[in-house]
């Protein structure tokens, strides 16, 4: 028997429910929009690891799995998955709960790159941990 996909167990770095906004012309939620709650919810845990402020400097990989609709529970899943001297990369999963319930499905994935930053926006060193 397979065992159905779940969520991660930590909570989400964003929750959010996809408006009608937030819809590209066919309807479905644009998938820019969606690539911005992943650069939040991926900033979010950046952020943390880097002891300060961080910056997006790459988008490594982005896939889309399944369009979200108008009302879906929109959860943003985030951790540090590498870390070099002074980036960090973070791996982004969003999943979905539509409205009238059921279970949760994976939509999106991606790996984001941050580069830790100082006041004047220079590149800085990791803390170490």
């Amino acid at each position: 028997m397979t065992e159905i996909p779940k969520p991660p167990d930590e909570a989400p770095a964003i929750r959010i429910i996809a408006m009608p906004a937030d819809t590209n012309p066919s309807g479905d939620i644009f998938g820019g929009w969606l690539m911005s709650m992943m650069d939040m919810a991926g900033a979010n845990v950046a952020y943390e690891r880097a002891g300060g402020r961080v910056a997006t400097v790459a988008v490594n990989e982005i896939e889309f799995h399944s369009p979200v609709l108008v009302g879906d529970l929109v959860s943003c899943y985030a951790r540090v998955v590498r870390t070099g001297r002074t980036s960090v990369a973070t791996k982004v999963e969003v999943w979905v709960r539509g409205r009238s319930g059921g279970g949760s499905i994976k939509v999106t994935e991606g790996e984001f790159t941050f580069v830790a930053i100082d006041e004047d926006r220079v590149p800085r060193p990791l803390p170490t941990l």
